[in-house]
């Protein structure tokens, strides 16, 4: 038996072991609850109701709250998903998308639909917990600083209502509600919700707000903030009547209470804690015949459902039995009151238990509960004897789906094996036939697929996802870098149980920047994308620590660190530019291609954020592109709308002209293309302006160098570039070296303000294939030697 079949097994035994022990408790724990196992996993009882409506248009804003407009309500299938909504922008259209969803990917802070930025301001999204939460959108962002309490708690920012002073009729008895119709999130961990009531000679006016407690609202300081209710007091100003309150809880502020002992109207019912009663939600059928038995439990079959019509009423059943018939009624019953002159005292949380009540004439069971729709299945009995009856279908349910998934994954692995061998012999036979064509190298491919057949530490090459079950090995070392979406370690990969490691680099993205990282491990999971240009993929994961789920890209370790910080501190000889500019073309040249160097079909890229300090030095010194996190795949079914949504991204001082005035020709592909040529002229700018063989060499400077800002804004930029047609300097004294003047031509054609008369990546690569070429370029002056005329280099 193979060491990687024997491995296999062994997780599968143990998956078995935990699955059985597993549905074995759970079903045990059902019976003992009085719910069968099927109800437990199957039954929408325990389910969230939510709006549930795909995409369609809307004229919600993404400021303050709009509805969604949505009219169905559906449950969900599973309890544990939650109620989400999606605000998408393309262009000038708007839609709202609002479904159920599973919270493992994302993670809700409140109980009604706040709206968070996912993608500038073209996707917001939200999810809650309530029943219909995601009918009303609130749009407000949660700070990014999460502060914690003294105990390590993370603080959740509280959501008050939040109107400026307006007129209102509230007088200072009793309590009344704010009339605020805008909801919003405190900026601050911390803050609470407040409320400021004034009568002055000419009017009333009541505003809500949030607050930092720490601090004086108007000038008085507010100590005490109760939770759930705001009690206000009346606060000592001249020439007015202020009254204040402030308390934590959603919304806490919009009903304020100036008198703790007052008589709660009918409508207005509230808890002993204060908080506002919301009426029942039940199922409200009149009585009508059912084949229910009074024992066990079964479903009420009542498809109305209603709001009870006072708060404190509970939902009921009754189920009636005589001579000719069985019936069943459900309803809503207030507790105080008697039914059918019985009184309900017991009203069990979530699950309506029946108990028999003496009618003469008939036999009669009644319940009482809380909770959604909690009287839709009626429960007769919570004991059950069918334990040892039961053990056997335990069984059954324990063991049939291990053993499925044991037989599937055996399968599966054993037709992946032969796949794999078969498509081994090939690649091996293309690598044949590749070496009678000098232009294409299939070399590198082959011998990853040979590697990621023998090792281990090598699989992780694939460029995929590890989905193993432990992740990898790895130490993390030092910080060698940090950027606006993650930070970049040093770390050792750890080889099997040896001392041995190999030492890689680890960018660590937080849970906010998940899209950055989806996007970068997408485009390095593109089996095609290898390249010695492109920095060397290993492998992605998703982590959890002490401060929230990370996720991670593990990559290849340069230790030349990035372009920019290798050209601050060294100059470079004409041999070092010309094989820096050359590869960095290169590798641009292969990430805007549409196929391998072997001819295979390849999705174009473009990376929209290329810089020097985006490109690493490899130690023989040549270019290798990183930084994926902004790149766009050039996928044949992106639509015009869907390019126009990609947004205006990149680093300003190397925004191409088109990017800066978002006037990119969204009809052709390549115009996205000709965006990173721009960049790259700036880029080997950078490169040559450091070489000496221009003369004397001046420190490093990016470009554009002190006629902008340190960090300019794209405004600022506009004037440089559009405004002014400025491009770096390029002084006549480079252009007495050959090989110099010939790489600035490249640049000034690369740089180009229209993009259409820019060259290519892949015609920039074969024209440094074509400099060396050129004897004595390395040595010669202009003067030296005259360069034949080529129809691919521009000597004019």
């Amino acid at each position: 038996m193979s060491p990687e079949l024997s491995k296999c097994l062994w997780l599968l035994f143990y998956c078995w072991s935990l699955t059985a022990a597993t549905l074995s408790a759970l079903h045990l724990q059902s019976l003992a609850d009085d719910q069968p196992f099927y109800r437990m996993y199957f039954s929408e009882i325990s389910t969230r109701k939510c709006r549930h409506c795909e995409e369609k248009p809307s004229s919600c804003t993404n400021q303050g709250t709009c509805k969604s407009n949505c009219g169905t309500t559906a449950p969900c299938k599973r309890p544990e998903e939650e109620c989400a909504a999606i605000w998408r922008k393309r262009g000038e259209n708007v839609t709202v998308e609002t479904k159920c969803h599973d919270p493992n990917q994302e993670h809700h802070v409140f109980s009604k639909c706040v709206m968070q930025k996912k993608l500038d301001d073209t996707t917001y999204m939200c999810s809650c917990t309530e029943k219909d939460c995601n009918d009303i959108l609130y749009f407000a962002s949660v700070p990014p600083n999460k502060k914690r309490d003294e105990n390590g708690k993370l603080l959740i920012p509280e959501l008050c209502k939040f109107c400026d002073e307006k007129l209102s009729t509230c007088n200072n008895q009793d309590m009344c509600q704010s009339n605020c119709e805008q909801t919003s999130i405190c900026e601050q961990p911390g803050e609470v919700c407040a409320a400021v009531w004034t009568k002055n000679d000419k009017n009333t006016t009541l505003e809500t707000k949030c607050h930092d407690p720490k601090m004086s609202l108007y000038g008085i300081m507010l100590e005490e903030h109760t939770p759930g209710k705001c009690l206000m007091k009346e606060r000592k100003v001249p020439g007015k009547t202020v009254y204040m309150c402030s308390c934590t809880g959603e919304e806490c502020n919009d009903v304020v209470i100036f008198s703790e002992d007052f008589e709660v109207p009918p409508n207005k019912k509230m808890d002993e804690n204060g908080k506002l009663l919301i009426p029942e939600l039940c199922k409200f059928c009149d009585e009508k015949l059912s084949t229910c038995n009074n024992q066990d439990m079964c479903q009420s079959n009542c498809e109305q459902t209603s709001i009870c019509e006072q708060p404190g009423e509970v939902c009921a059943a009754v189920w009636t039995k005589n001579d000719k018939n069985t019936t069943l009624e459900t309803k809503c019953h207030d507790p105080k009151m008697s039914l059918y002159g019985i009184m309900l005292e017991e009203h069990t949380p979530d699950k309506c238990l029946m108990k028999e009540r003496k009618v003469p004439g008939k036999t009669v069971y009644m319940c009482s509960c809380t909770g959604e729709e909690c009287n839709d299945v009626v429960i007769f009995s919570e004991e059950s004897n069918e334990w040892p009856e039961m053990i056997p279908k335990v069984m059954l349910i324990s063991l049939l789906p291990p053993i499925g998934i044991a037989v599937l994954v055996i399968t599966g692995f054993y037709c992946y094996r032969v796949h794999r061998r078969r498509k081994l012999n090939k690649e091996w036979e293309k690598d044949v036939k590749s070496m009678k064509h000098p232009n294409r190298d299939c070399s590198d491919a082959h011998a990853i697929m040979i590697d990621d057949d023998r090792s281990d530490i090598s699989s992780t090459c694939a460029n995929n996802l590890n989905h193993n079950t432990e992740l990898l090995p790895i130490e993390l070392d030092t910080l060698v870098g940090k950027g606006r979406f993650a930070e970049v370690y040093k770390a050792k990969l750890k080889q099997n149980t040896s001392e041995q490691f190999e030492t890689v680099a680890v960018k660590i993205f937080p849970y906010e920047e998940y899209a950055s990282w989806k996007t970068e491990k997408d485009v390095f999971s593109d089996v095609n994308l290898k390249h010695e240009n492109i920095l060397q993929f290993l492998t992605a994961e998703e982590r959890k620590t002490d401060l929230g789920k990370q996720y991670w890209l593990i990559t290849a370790f340069q230790s030349k660190g990035n372009l920019q910080e290798y050209l601050t501190k060294h100059i470079i000889s004409w041999e070092d530019l010309w094989t820096l500019g050359r590869s960095l073309a290169q590798g641009i040249a292969h990430l805007h291609s549409d196929h391998t160097p072997c001819g295979r079909p390849k999705t174009p890229i473009v990376h929209r954020d290329l810089k020097s300090s985006n490109i690493l030095v490899k130690s023989e010194l040549t270019c290798c592109l990183c930084d994926f996190g902004l790149s766009l795949r050039l996928d044949p079914t992106l639509s015009v709308d869907d390019l126009a949504n990609s947004g205006q991204v990149g680093t300003a001082r190397y925004m191409a002209p088109e990017v800066l005035e978002s006037r990119i020709n969204l009809d052709n592909v390549e115009s996205f293309k000709q965006t990173d040529v721009y960049s790259m002229a700036l880029v080997l700018w950078e490169i040559t302006s450091r070489c000496h063989a221009i003369g004397e060499v001046k420190d490093y400077e990016p470009p554009f160098g002190s006629k902008v800002r340190e960090h300019p804004c794209v405004e600022s930029m506009k004037d440089s570039v559009l405004r002014d047609r400025g491009r770096p300097e390029i002084s006549n004294g480079w252009l007495n070296h050959q090989g110099i003047r010939l790489v600035c031509e490249t640049i000034t054609e690369c740089w180009d303000h229209d993009p259409e008369a820019r060259l290519t990546a892949q015609c920039v690569a074969e024209r440094f294939d074509e400099m060396e070429l050129l004897d004595g370029l390395s040595g010669r002056s202009c003067s030296e030697e005259k360069i034949p005329e080529d129809c691919s280099v521009n000597t004019k």
